[in-house]
Formats: C-alpha cells, structure tokens, sequence
C-alpha cells in the first residue's frame, strides 16, 4: 500500500471514529433526558440485542475469513466468506430496523425525547455505516468476479475488512454503553 492510499485509509478510520465518539458522548449526555417517557430499561430487548450482536461478530469472523482467502487467491472461499458475511449483515439490520419499528409502534420514536434522540441518531448511524458497508461488499464481490483479485481489488477489499471490522469495534461499544448500561439506569 503506498504513503498517499495508508494516509487516506488512516484519515478516513480518525474521521470515523470522530464522529462516533461525538455520537457517544451526546447520548451520554442525553441518556437521563427522558422527558418523562420510557428508558431503555423499559425498551431494551436484551435477548434481541444478543442476537443482533452474534450475528454482527459472527459476520467478523466470516470477513476475517474472506480477508485470509483473499491473501492465499482462494476464489471460492473469498466468495463464500463475502457471501456469508454480508448475509450475517443483513440479518443485523434487519434486526436492528425490527427493534425501531418496534419502539416507534409503541410512541417511542426518536421525537419523544431527548434520550431517544440520540439513541436512535448513535444506533441510526451506525446501522447507516453497516448499510453502506454492505453495499461497499457486493460491489467488490462483482469487482472480484469481473478483474479477478487484482491488486487494486485486493487492496479495496482489505480496506473494506478494516471498515468492518471497525463496525464492530462500534458495536461493542454501543452494546456495552446503549444496550447493558442503559438497560441497567
């Protein structure tokens, strides 16, 4: 990888993590300004939660997988890991839409209160980057099918495992300060 692409790659990672922690801090400011309505305690299925969790780490491994067929020019595999890990994505959204429309059913949209404003903009926001995460995966994988794994392509599909992999660095954050504290106050 050279100089310009390695700065670009850490640039884009500090510009992500930035605004994430910006995110994290407003919904900790926020996370007691109910406005009298429900708190996470009330909201928060922790059993769904868990699975939405699985199947993001899980999706993880399966890129970390992809990541090590790429590197020994394992087609197939590279395909079935892509595959797999997109899938396993896909169910985390739609788990995690599941859970809004669920909390929106029930009047409590981000509209409510302040808390739930930020917990549907941290949560949002993240489901954005698992979205245009997906769509970077399925771009690559037609990348693969039709240059093969070309060092531009391999390059891409290394940067794309870094950015999923940081998606998960979030999510355990996320889960642990929304999710396990929030629904303990």
């Amino acid at each position: 990888m050279s100089n310009a692409h390695a700065n670009r790659t850490v640039s884009g990672f500090l510009g992500f993590m930035l605004c994430f922690s910006a995110l994290f801090a407003a919904y900790a400011a926020l996370t007691h300004a109910t406005a009298g309505g429900p708190t996470g305690l009330q909201l928060f299925s922790q059993r769904s939660v868990a699975i939405e969790t699985g199947c993001l780490l899980a999706s993880s491994y399966t890129c970390g997988l992809m990541s090590l067929a790429i590197g020994s020019r394992r087609y197939a595999v590279t395909y079935l890991a892509g595959l797999i890990t997109f899938v396993l994505g896909a169910a985390f959204l739609v788990l995690e839409v599941r859970e809004f429309v669920g909390m929106i059913a029930v009047g409590a949209g981000p509209q409510r209160s302040a808390f739930l404003s930020a917990f549907f903009t941290l949560v949002g926001c993240h489901g954005l980057h698992v979205t245009a995460g997906l769509i970077w995966l399925a771009v690559m994988m037609a990348q693969v099918a039709i240059k093969g794994l070309h060092e531009t392509v391999e390059r891409r599909l290394l940067c794309f495992s870094l950015f999923w992999h940081a998606l998960d660095i979030v999510w355990v954050w996320l889960f642990t300060v929304v999710y396990l504290m929030g629904g303990l106050s």
